[in-house]
């Protein structure tokens, strides 16, 4: 520990770090011998994030056998690549727990060198899980930060790609890369990314999610204000456009900023059809997530308040499926309800093969039963897997998960209200969607504020002919993708 003893009041973490050399056996600190001056010198890291190869066959040959006077030297013998000379002792705790060895001389206690030889430990890539699509690349990212910027640098190899870094969370220390095109980008909204990650005082930082939650406009709304990603071709695609894209090292999700509602609905996939296909799934899976969210609301307000509404040849059915139903029609639609997210979450938490199981052969036997046992009718079971059905669709998984949220109050609106409860509640919805933003980004955009050259990529996606130009709501510095001469219309 020769290093901490000549300055002691200098390094912060001295007695915390000798404590922890001490205590913890995967920190070594191993002297040796330079055979050609007879200098001495001691080497100190963790075992546990170094890969010892690199220590055996790149470092300690050339250092037992090749002469060196200073430490300075280190660089012209040992074949590395990252290797730091320093003399400040605040950096030893940062570098040792990031990987690196620390080389120092016994009659020079000044100066130490960092010589990088971390441990690569990480899957390889694979398959896209969550945004699968059977047309287009067929890569995701993984955990580690480095391997995912790697496949953006592959799909843009331009010098207007930066990456800036910082360290996020006292205990984990997490490293963090905001990455985006400069001379496209608004740097207002760099801006707004790098201050918000800076202020975030937080001791463990595991995932992407936690920055989300962390730095997203409105913490208290059940609707993500980042789009989180796992493919490299949709960030690839959404840097061009001028966004900021925010990696997380542990994280196999990528962030997307600033991002608007109907993005959460539009699959990357889209952009691999013709755009007439493109826009009609689009279409689809907005009529999904509509019909999934209103559609047993509606049949508890028609049933509680409104039958006269309901055909009469459709009123003998309904009447004939809840003859033997005891059950008021929102404690029927309750239970069909949370039975469906009993299975979901179910299916989820259990092996993949077993939660498959548990889905199919649950949803069977206790609809059926449940049906057979008059708790509920078989037009409500058949309205309630249609909605599940539908909240399938939407391709973002978290969005997903807000619209799932959503339907209970719209239930709950309707058993008090009836149609004017569900109306009452879409207010509401609309309101807070109004107000909502992201990066200080209309979250509506291009619906509210209306931007008519914006909606060419909303709801529908109009032919690449017809979208020369950037984003209105990113303000970007050049808004030209391209000439309109460069592409037969």
């Amino acid at each position: 520990m020769g290093w901490f003893t000549k300055t002691q009041n200098k390094h912060p973490n001295k007695d915390a770090l000798e404590e922890l050399f001490r205590r913890s056996n995967d920190f070594k600190k191993v002297s040796y011998m330079n055979v050609p001056t007879n200098k001495s010198f001691s080497i100190s890291f963790i075992s546990t994030l170094i890969d010892e190869s690199i220590l055996q066959e790149n470092v300690l040959p050339y250092l037992l056998e090749k002469p060196f006077a200073k430490i300075e030297d280190v660089k012209k013998i040992i074949t590395l690549a990252d290797i730091q000379i320093s003399n400040d002792l605040s950096k030893i705790e940062q570098k040792l727990f990031n990987g690196y060895v620390l080389l120092s001389l016994d009659d020079d206690r000044d100066q130490f060198a960092f010589l990088a030889a971390q441990k690569e430990i990480g899957r390889s890539i694979t398959t896209p899980e969550v945004e699968f699509s059977v047309i287009g690349p067929k890569e995701a990212f993984v955990e580690s930060i480095d391997q995912n910027v790697n496949l953006i640098r592959k799909r843009l190899p331009v010098k207007e790609l930066i990456v800036e870094e910082l360290t996020i969370g006292s205990l984990s220390k997490t490293k963090v890369s905001v990455l985006y095109l400069e001379g496209i980008v608004d740097p207002k909204n760099v801006k707004t990314v790098m201050e918000r990650l800076n202020n975030v005082q937080f001791d463990a930082i595991t995932d992407s999610s936690y920055i989300v939650q962390l730095i997203s406009d409105n913490k208290n709304s059940p609707f993500p204000q980042l789009l989180d990603t796992e493919r490299p071709d949709r960030v690839t695609a959404i840097l061009a456009e001028g966004k900021v894209a925010i990696f997380v090292d542990g994280s196999p999700h990528a962030l997307i900023a600033p991002t608007t509602l109907v993005e959460f609905f539009s699959s990357f996939e889209d952009y691999f059809l013709n755009w007439m296909l493109s826009s009609f799934f689009r279409l689809i899976r907005l009529f999904s997530v509509a019909f999934s969210i209103l559609v047993t609301p509606v049949y508890v307000a028609t049933l509680s308040y409104h039958y006269e509404l309901i055909p009469k040849d459709l009123m003998n059915t309904l009447v004939s499926s809840r003859r033997d139903i005891p059950l008021p029609p929102i404690l029927e639609a309750l239970v069909l309800e949370l039975t469906i997210e009993l299975l979901r979450e179910a299916g989820a938490r259990l092996p993949t093969k077993v939660g498959q199981t548990i889905g199919i052969v649950g949803g069977i036997v206790i609809g059926t039963a449940s049906v057979e046992a008059g708790l509920t009718s078989n037009v409500l079971l058949i309205i309630v897997a249609l909605a599940a059905l539908a909240s399938f669709t939407t391709p973002v998984y978290k969005m997903g998960n807000a619209i799932r949220l959503l339907r209970f109050p719209f239930l709950f609106s309707a058993e008090i209200w009836g149609l004017l409860g569900i109306v009452l509640c879409f207010c509401f919805l609309m309101t807070h969607l109004i107000r909502l933003t992201s990066l200080n980004r209309p979250f509506l955009e291009p619906l509210y504020p209306p931007r008519l050259t914006d909606l060419k990529d909303s709801l529908i996606r109009l032919p690449f002919s017809k979208q020369s130009l950037r984003p209105q709501i990113l303000r970007t510095k050049n808004p030209v993708r391209y000439k309109k001469s460069d592409i037969d219309e």
